[in-house]
């Protein structure tokens, strides 16, 4: 059978353009592939599952663009299915003077980007959460909530179903499969590249795993309600170690963002590739050499997080307790796209096309988030592109 459409990768992102494209249009014929047994079995389901307000991101970035919009219908969608939204709130702390700037920038992009963000003192963060550090200011998210990630995507997948969508899991993509579809759309994650390159597209474009660690907290009394973040470094993609309550009200802290060695790089030697170990070797070592965006402090500090100590002290800064009573959870990788000309780690979302596909190439934080404004884009820029009518 050939489909209208062949989506690759069965994770937020395929599931929420396979959501837009059926509901655009009930007739077209949809598959959805996937090398795993399931959905959501990579990033999407062991994200932390924050839908993030969208402060964080520039003004002209894609980010910014669908993330105020992504939680409103992220939250939408929940309500319809019966998923239940924690309404957990965020705060970003300073640990000093010299973060206080940091805080001020990430409130002038809140307001650009039109999200509900308000600047408050150490009083009334202390009349938030009294176990939380800052330095004289910290800005504060309303709008930020938590939901269980693949609750989201087992819905998704259901509803699709329902919808006449079929899915085709344990099935890795090849190059034999472009005839199978009108179109192809690619939402590979951690192997987007590797397909793009098969359609002469990501010349410029690697993918780099960085793998994502956090610890649940496992003691009676929480230490705090809400999320916790740092100032982050906003020259770089990672927003560091923070606190997270999940949509089950348990709190976790990380995630690290230690670079993995290989793609699926999840634990021990499983699924251990020798030649992506080359390619990320290679690759790292010309960030260290070059030190772009300051790498070697980055690898250096995210390396000594192996060590559960190291990394539940730094977490700890950001608020009073005495407690040391964490355990390690499953990791998660991170798919970061690197531009192999400029030596530079992609902030935004990347997409490229040709006639017959459309690949996301980085679909990072808070793509999960933004998954259902972003997908409303996606297919709009797909019906652009599009020269072949699906029949």
């Amino acid at each position: 059978m050939q489909f209208d459409y062949m989506i690759v990768g069965a994770g937020i992102i395929g599931l929420t353009i396979a959501y837009e494209l059926i509901n655009r249009d009930p007739k077209l014929s949809i598959v959805i592939i996937d090398k795993e047994e399931a959905v959501a079995l990579h990033s999407s389901g062991r994200n932390s599952g924050v839908l993030h307000a969208g402060f964080y991101y520039t003004s002209d970035s894609l980010k910014a663009r669908f993330c105020v919009e992504g939680n409103r219908k992220m939250k939408l969608f929940c309500k319809e299915h019966g998923i239940f939204v924690r309404p957990s709130k965020k705060v970003v702390v300073a640990k000093d003077e010299s973060e206080i700037d940091g805080l001020f920038e990430l409130h002038d992009r809140g307001l650009k980007n039109s999200v509900d963000v308000e600047l408050i003192s150490e009083d009334d963060l202390r009349d938030l959460d009294p176990n939380v550090n800052t330095h004289i200011k910290a800005l504060f998210s309303p709008s930020t909530a938590s939901v269980n990630p693949k609750e989201v995507c087992i819905a998704l997948e259901l509803y699709l179903k329902k919808r006449g969508v079929q899915f085709q899991f344990e099935k890795a993509f090849n190059k034999s499969m472009i005839s199978n579809s009108h179109y192809l759309i690619n939402c590979a994650g951690l192997y987007a590249d590797k397909i793009a390159q098969d359609f002469g597209l990501a010349k410029n474009y690697v993918l780099l795993p960085f793998k994502g660690i956090y610890y649940k907290f496992m003691g009676d009394v929480p230490p705090t309600k809400l999320n916790i973040y740092p100032v982050p470094n906003l020259k770089n993609p990672f927003l560091g170690v923070h606190y997270t309550i999940t949509s089950d009200n348990h709190v976790k802290i990380g995630p690290t963002a230690i670079p993995a060695f290989w793609r699926e790089n999840y634990s021990n030697f499983n699924n251990f590739s020798f030649n992506e170990l080359l390619e990320t070797l290679y690759f790292n070592s010309k960030l260290l050499l070059q030190d772009s965006f300051n790498f070697r402090q980055l690898a250096l500090e995210e390396f000594q997080n192996y060590q559960k100590s190291y990394f539940v002290k730094k977490a700890s800064k950001l608020v009073h307790f005495q407690e040391n009573n964490f355990s390690k959870m499953i990791a998660g990788i991170r798919a970061q796209l690197l531009n192999k000309k400029t030596n530079e780690l992609l902030m935004d979302f990347v997409v490229e096309h040709d006639d017959q596909s459309t690949h996301i190439l980085n679909a990072v934080s808070p793509a999960f988030t933004c998954s259902f404004a972003f997908a409303e884009y996606l297919v709009d820029e797909i019906n652009k592109n599009r020269k072949i009518k699906c029949s």
